[in-house]
This record gives structure tokens, sequence and C-alpha cells, in this order.
């Protein structure tokens, strides 16, 4: 894999998920530990920006009252409500500090839903960089990794999923994404594989 052509998108790496005391922490906590996820997405981040690849963060967040969301919400986005999580300018919505981005990394606006290319301006800034390999990593695991992970799919990039790079609710829905979706629409590989592949 050529670093000048790949790029790592990190989602939702936000206090109210990776950080105690956050909205959905207490839903996420006990999959990041089994998979030791924040620890191997920092090593990514670190390792692949350090080869020359495209680091980009693509947070959540919602203004006041939540009006981007339907009035009646249901599913993701009502849990998303109830918990009050990802709201603009809170503490909860800031990029958590072990993933704070640096110089050259790219934080992606304008994310409301659960693909990170359906609401932003992510499938320009790739092409832009001429960039054909997408790696991803981050929350949750069957829901806007998923989500993101087709649609670069279905738009042309060679997709890899970082499996130790990503959490969910539980346990089970973990081992259903990685072994059943993921290598459907991605090649599936753990944050060593990844960085062996990605050439110096």
């Amino acid at each position: 894999m050529n670093p000048a052509t790949t790029a790592v998108l990190f989602i939702e790496y936000q206090n109210d998920f990776v950080t105690e005391g956050g909205a959905q922490h207490s839903a996420v906590a006990e999959v990041m530990a089994q998979t030791d996820m924040l620890a191997h997405s920092r090593a990514v981040a670190e390792q692949a920006r350090a080869r020359g690849a495209t680091i980009l963060h693509a947070p959540i967040m919602f203004a006041p009252g939540y009006p981007e969301v339907p009035a009646e919400p249901y599913g993701i986005l009502a849990g998303i409500v109830q918990a009050q999580a990802f709201r603009k300018d809170s503490w909860g919505a800031e990029l958590a500090p072990d993933m704070t981005p640096v110089e050259g990394d790219i934080v992606i606006e304008g994310k409301r839903g659960l693909d990170c290319f359906a609401s932003t301006n992510l499938d320009f800034i790739l092409r832009q960089r001429g960039i054909t390999d997408l790696a991803i990593a981050g929350f949750l695991t069957n829901c806007c990794v998923e989500s993101t992970m087709r649609s670069a799919y279905e738009r042309g990039y060679r997709v890899v999923t970082l499996t130790d790079c990503t959490a969910t609710l539980s346990a089970a829905e973990q081992a259903a994404s990685i072994t059943k979706n993921f290598p459907m629409f991605s090649r599936p590989l753990d944050h060593g594989a990844f960085l062996a592949e990605l050439a110096d």
C-alpha cells in the first residue's frame, strides 16, 4: 500500500465515546477494552502519519436541541438524543485528547448522520488528494464504520477496515460485523497487518 495514496479515517473519537464520563462511554467501554482499540488507533495514527499517509478525523455533532434529527427519531439517532450526546461546543463532542489532530491532519466537518460521506465533503477531499486506499477505524463498528465502509466500496475506493481499531455496544455485535459484514465490502485487517502493508 502506497502511503501517498492511502488515507486513514478515524470516526467519532470524541469524549462522549472515548473518555470516562462521556455520554455513551459506558456503552462501548467493554468492547474498547477487549480490542484495545484506543491504543491500536493511536499507533496507526502515529505510524501512518509518519509514513506519509493522510490522516482524517470525522467527528459527529449536533446543534442544541438536535434540529438536524427528525422530531420523532428512532434507532441510533434516538439513542443519541436521549443521551444528549455529541452536542456542538460541549466537552463530549470534542475529540478525545488521545486522538487530538496534529498539523497536517484533516478534520471532516458536517457529519450529522451515520455515513461519513453523506453530509460532508469527504469524497471531494479524498479525490483531490489522489487517495485510492481508505482504511477506516472508530465507532460504532456496526453503525458509522459499516455505513462508511459500504459507501467507500461503492465509490471505488480500496477499503480496509481496521478490526482492532473499532468498538460497539457488545462483543456479539462486534464479532458479527467483523466476521460477516466487513469481508463483503472491505479487506478486514488488524492494525499490525495494515501497518505492515503500508510501505515506508
